[in-house]
C-alpha cells in the first residue's frame, strides 16, 4: 500500500496493511517485561496504543495530517524492539536498550519505500525517536530546556498526545508511573510558549547557540557580527547538489569533495583521508578571509556533518543548509548521468544510514524533494 492510500486509511485498515510486513511480523513475537507490559507481546501492545487515539478528548478537532502523524508514530514507536531486545544479565529483566533511535531508523526506511513525503517522513521518525521523552521530563534537572529542545524537533502537543496513549494502551504489574508526569511535560511546554509551536527565540542565531551551549541563557540575546555565509550542501550522490548550487548560488566558491577526489584521482570507495584533508585546509582559507562559500558533500549523517559545522561555527560563520531528496529512484538515475558515477552499492548503503539535517544544527535549513 502506497503513502498516499495510507495516510487516508483507517486505523484498523493501517493494522491489517501492518500485520502482512515482516517488520510487524516480528513484533507479533517479541516479548517485553511483564512489570510494563503486562499485556504481552509488542503488537499487542501496539494495537492497544493505536486503539487509545481516537479516545483521546482532542482528537477529533486534529487535522487529518496530525491524526496520520500520531497514528503512525503509534505503529512504528516499538517497530525496532524485535532488533534490541535481550535480557539483562544481572536483573533477568526484559530490556530495549536504543530501541527509539534504531526506530528511527527503521521507521524512516519503511516510510520512505512507501512514497512518504520527506517532511511528514521527518516528522514521524522523530517522533519516534523521542516517543519516551514526556515520562522523563519531571527528572530532568532543567525540564525547560527539554521542552524547548524538543520544540525545534517535534510537535511537544503530538507527542504529549501520543505518549497519553502508549501509557494508557498498556497493562502493567506496577504502576509506578502516572499519568502526571506527562502532564508535567504539557504544563512546562506551555510555561515556555512552545507546547504547539517552536520556542520563539529572538533570532536565528539564538537558537543556533542554544542548541551549542551546555548551559544555554534563553533569554540570551547574542551580537551577530558574521565572518561569512557558508552554504552547506547535503544529499545522496546523484541528488542535484551540484545543479542547485548552480541555479541559486553561482556566485559563491564551491568547496566540492567530488571535485576534489577528481584531482587527487582517488576513488569514492578510497580512503578519504587526503580528500577530507584538502577540503578542510580549503574551507579554512575562505573562512579566514571571510569569503562567503559553499560547502558540497553528501552530508547525509549527524556526526559526519557535524564535524563541518564545528568548523564553521569556530570562525563565527552564519551558516545554511540545503538538504536534496528526490525519489531513490531518480536520484539512482541521476547519479548514472554524473561525470563521476558512485557505485550504486555505495549510494544504498548511504541510503539505510540516512539521517537528514535539522533546526537544531543550523541558523536556516532548506529540505527539498523531488
Amino acid at each position: 500500500m502506497k503513502w498516499s492510500q495510507l495516510q487516508s486509511a483507517s486505523l484498523e485498515s493501517i493494522i491489517d496493511w501492518a500485520q502482512g510486513q515482516p517488520w510487524c511480523q516480528a513484533m507479533q513475537v517479541c516479548a517485553q517485561d511483564a512489570k510494563w507490559h503486562n499485556e504481552g507481546d509488542v503488537w499487542t501492545h501496539t494495537q492497544m496504543v493505536l486503539h487509545e487515539l481516537p479516545k483521546l478528548d482532542p482528537w477529533r478537532d486534529l487535522s487529518p495530517h496530525e491524526q496520520s502523524v500520531l497514528a503512525f508514530t503509534a505503529l512504528f514507536h516499538d517497530v525496532a524492539k524485535p532488533l534490541t531486545t535481550q535480557v539483562d544479565p544481572l536483573t533477568g529483566n526484559v530490556i530495549s536498550p536504543k530501541h527509539a533511535v534504531k526506530g528511527e531508523h527503521l521507521a524512516r526506511a519503511i516510510l520512505r519505500d512507501c512514497g512518504c513525503d520527506l517532511v511528514t517522513r521527518e516528522e514521524i521518525a522523530r517522533m519516534v525517536r523521542y516517543h519516551g521523552r514526556p515520562v522523563f521530563v519531571m527528572h530532568k534537572s532543567d525540564p525547560t530546556r527539554e521542552v524547548v529542545r524538543h520544540s525545534w524537533l517535534v510537535n511537544n502537543r503530538l507527542l504529549y498526545l501520543f505518549a497519553l496513549a502508549d501509557f494508557r494502551g498498556r497493562r502493567a504489574k506496577k504502576n509506578t508511573r502516572s499519568e502526571d508526569d506527562l502532564h508535567f511535560w504539557k504544563i512546562a511546554a506551555e510555561e515556555a510558549n512552545c507546547f504547539d509551536q517552536p520556542y520563539p527565540f529572538a533570532s536565528e542565531h539564538a537558537r543556533f547557540l542554544f542548541f551549542r551551549q551546555t548551559d544555554p541563557n534563553l533569554h540570551y540575546i547574542p551580537h551577530e557580527n558574521f565572518s561569512c555565509r557558508v552554504t552547506v550542501m547535503a544529499g545522496l550522490p546523484g541528488s542535484g547538489k551540484d545543479h542547485w548550487l548552480a541555479e541559486h548560488r553561482s556566485e559563491l566558491p564551491v568547496v566540492s569533495l567530488d571535485e576534489i577526489r577528481g584531482d587527487l584521482m582517488i576513488d569514492p570507495t578510497d580512503n578519504q583521508g587526503k580528500v577530507i584533508q584538502k577540503a578542510r585546509e580549503a574551507c579554512r582559507q575562505h573562512l579566514r578571509s571571510g569569503t562567503s562559500f559553499a560547502y558540497n558533500a553528501t552530508n547525509t549523517m549527524h556526526m559526519t556533518r557535524g564535524r563541518w559545522l564545528d568548523l564553521f561555527a569556530d570562525y563565527g560563520a552564519w551558516i545554511e543548509l540545503v538538504y536534496l531528496e528526490p525519489p531513490l529512484d531518480v536520484l539512482l538515475q541521476q547519479n548514472k548521468n554524473r561525470g563521476a558515477v558512485v557505485p550504486e552499492a555505495i549510494i544504498r548503503r548511504l541510503a539505510d544510514k540516512l539521517e537528514p539535517p535539522t533546526w537544531a544544527e543550523v541558523h536556516r535549513l532548506t529540505l527539498l524533494e523531488g
